[in-house]
C-alpha cells in the first residue's frame, strides 16, 4: 500500500442501533412469519376435507400477502403512529392516523409516538419494528380463516381481509400496543403479545363471520375426518416453536424478559397439552387420548400464555396453561353442544381455541402478573416496568383486563358483521351448493392429490384438465366430526 494510511470513513449502523436487538427482532419476526407460512397453511390444510386443501392453503398465502400491502400503505401507522383524534374519551386515542411507510424514513430509529418516555428507546430501525408487527397482523386473519373454511366465497375473502385489517386489527393494536386508550394510565391493560389483539379478536371475528356466512353442507358437517394428520403435525410443530418468536420478541430487546417469555411459553404449552390429553382420557365419552385433542390443548396453552408471557413467573405460566386448557376443553366439549354453538358452523372451533383461550389468558394475567418479573430496568438496576395482578395486591388489574376484552369483542363483532353485510349487497358470501359439493376443482381447477384416473385430455386445451364429479371426495373425506376434537 506504499505506506499510505487507511482511514475508516464508514460505519455499518448509527450509534443508537444495537446489532443484537436488531438481529433478534428480525429472527423473531421470521419465526412468527413461519407460523403463518407454512405453519397455519399446513396445519389447517391437514385437518380440512381433502376437497378443500388447495382453497385453504391459497387463502392463507393470499391473506398473508394482502395484510402486508395494507400494513405498508396505511395499517402500521394506524396501529402504531400518531393518534387520530375522533372525539372525546376513548375516541381521542382509538386509532392512529393512516400513513404510508413508502419512503426513506424506515431507516430511522424506531418510534411509537405515544410510548415515548414510557419505555426504553428502541435499538433498531422503523423497518424492523414495522416488519415485526406485520407478521402479527398477518397471522390474525389466517387464524379466523379456520372458522369459515369450506364455504366462504374466495372473492369475499380477498376483500374482507384488507377491510378487517384496517378497521378492526389496527384499532385493536393501537388501543393496547400503540399507546392508545386502554394502554394509558390509569388503566394500563396488559396484553404482552396478543391474547386480545390477535386471539380474542380472531375467535370473535371467526364466530360472527361463520354465523353471517352460513354453514357448510350438512353432509360435510356430519362426516368430518382429517385428510392428513402427519401434515397437521408439521404445522402444529411449526406453530409451537414459532411461538418463541411470537412471545420472545415482544419486549423489543434481546434481554432477560425475552428469555423468561420463551420459557413461560413452552411451560404453559406443555402443561396445557398434557391437561387436555388427560381430560380426554378420563372425562371424554371415548376415554381415549387423541392427537388432535393434544393439538387443541397445545394451541390453548400457546394462546393463553400469550398475554402473560413476560409478566408472570414459572408457577403462573404453569397454572395458566392448566386452567386455560381445562376451560377450553369444557367449552369445546360442553358449550359447543348448546343450541347457539350448534347453529353456528365454526369449522375448526376457532372461537374455543383462540377466543376462549385468549379471553382466559387475558383475565388470568390480571390474577398472576408478578411485580418481580421485570420487563424494563432503570439505569440504577431498579425496576423500571413490571405488572402486578390481583394475587400480588392489585385487584383493579383484573377489572381493567375485563374492560379491554369487552371492547375488543364488541368492536370486532360489530365491524365483522358490518363488513360482511356490506359485501353481501353486491356479492354472495357463500359459494354455491354445486361448488361446495366439488370443492377445489370447481373453485381453483386444482386438486391437492389428483387421481390420475380422472385426468383426461381436453381437445384444444393447452394443458390437461382435471375432471371431477359432485361426489368426489365428499363421501371419502371430511373434517373433524363434532364428536371429535379438531384444531383451531
Amino acid at each position: 500500500m506504499g505506506g499510505e494510511e487507511i482511514h475508516e470513513t464508514m460505519i455499518p449502523y448509527p450509534n443508537w442501533l444495537n446489532a443484537g436487538d436488531t438481529a433478534w427482532q428480525l429472527a423473531a419476526a421470521t419465526l412468527v412469519g413461519l407460523m403463518s407460512l407454512p405453519g397455519i397453511a399446513v396445519l389447517y390444510g391437514g385437518i380440512v376435507q381433502k376437497k378443500w386443501i388447495v382453497n385453504t392453503i391459497l387463502m392463507a398465502f393470499t391473506g398473508f400477502s394482502l395484510v402486508l400491502l395494507v400494513w405498508v400503505l396505511w395499517g402500521f401507522n394506524m396501529g402504531f403512529g400518531n393518534p387520530l383524534h375522533l372525539g372525546p374519551g376513548i375516541l381521542g386515542n382509538f386509532v392512529g392516523v393512516p400513513h404510508t411507510l413508502l419512503g426513506d424514513g424506515t431507516q430511522a430509529q424506531a418510534n411509537i409516538p405515544l410510548l415515548n418516555g414510557g419505555m426504553p428507546d428502541f435499538h433498531f430501525s422503523q423497518s424492523t419494528l414495522a416488519y415485526f408487527q406485520f407478521v402479527f397482523a398477518a397471522i390474525t386473519p389466517l387464524l379466523f380463516l379456520g372458522s369459515v373454511i369450506g364455504r366462504i366465497n374466495f372473492k369475499v375473502w380477498l376483500i374482507f381481509v384488507p377491510l378487517w385489517s384496517t378497521l378492526a386489527y389496527s384499532v385493536n393494536a393501537f388501543l393496547l400496543w400503540g399507546g392508545g386508550w386502554w394502554a394509558q394510565a390509569p388503566r394500563g391493560a396488559l396484553d404482552y403479545s396478543g391474547g386480545y389483539v390477535i386471539h380474542l379478536a380472531a375467535g370473535t371475528t371467526g364466530f360472527v363471520a361463520a354465523a353471517v356466512i352460513g354453514p357448510r353442507l350438512a353432509r360435510d358437517r356430519a362426516r368430518a375426518v382429517p385428510n392428513n394428520l402427519p401434515m397437521a403435525a408439521v404445522g402444529a410443530g411449526i406453530l409451537w416453536l414459532g411461538w418463541n418468536g411470537f412471545n420472545g420478541g415482544d419486549p423489543y430487546f434481546a434481554g432477560a424478559d425475552a428469555a423468561t417469555a420463551v420459557l413461560n411459553t413452552n411451560l404453559a404449552t406443555a402443561t396445557a397439552l398434557l391437561t387436555w390429553l388427560l381430560m380426554d382420557m378420563f372425562l371424554s365419552p371415548q376415554r381415549k387420548p387423541t392427537f388432535l385433542g393434544s393439538v387443541n390443548g397445545m394451541i390453548s396453552g400457546l394462546v393463553a400464555i400469550t398475554p402473560a408471557a413476560g409478566f408472570v413467573n414459572g408457577l403462573g405460566a404453569l397454572l395458566i396453561g392448566a386452567i386455560a386448557s381445562a376451560l377450553v376443553w369444557l367449552s369445546w366439549n360442553k358449550l359447543a353442544r348448546t343450541r347457539l354453538f350448534t347453529r353456528v358452523d365454526d369449522t375448526l372451533g376457532v372461537v374455543h381455541t383462540h377466543g376462549v383461550a385468549g379471553l382466559a389468558g387475558g383475565l388470568l394475567v390480571g390474577l398472576f402478573a408478578d411485580p418481580h418479573i421485570v420487563e424494563y430496568l432503570n439505569k440504577d438496576g431498579s425496576t423500571g416496568f413490571s405488572a402486578t395482578g390481583l394475587l400480588y395486591g392489585n385487584p383493579m388489574q383484573l377489572a381493567v383486563q375485563a374492560g379491554a376484552a369487552l371492547t375488543v369483542i364488541v368492536w370486532d363483532a360489530l365491524i365483522t358483521y358490518l363488513i360482511l353485510k356490506f359485501l353481501s349487497l353486491f356479492m354472495k358470501l357463500r359459494m354455491s351448493d354445486d361448488e361446495l359439493e366439488i370443492g377445489d376443482v370447481a373453485t381453483h381447477d386444482e386438486e391437492a392429490y389428483p387421481d390420475e384416473s380422472l385426468v383426461h385430455a381436453v381437445a384444444g386445451a393447452p394443458s390437461p384438465a382435471i375432471a371431477s364429479t359432485p361426489t368426489q371426495g365428499a363421501d371419502r373425506v371430511g373434517l373433524v366430526s363434532d364428536a371429535e376434537p379438531g384444531a383451531g
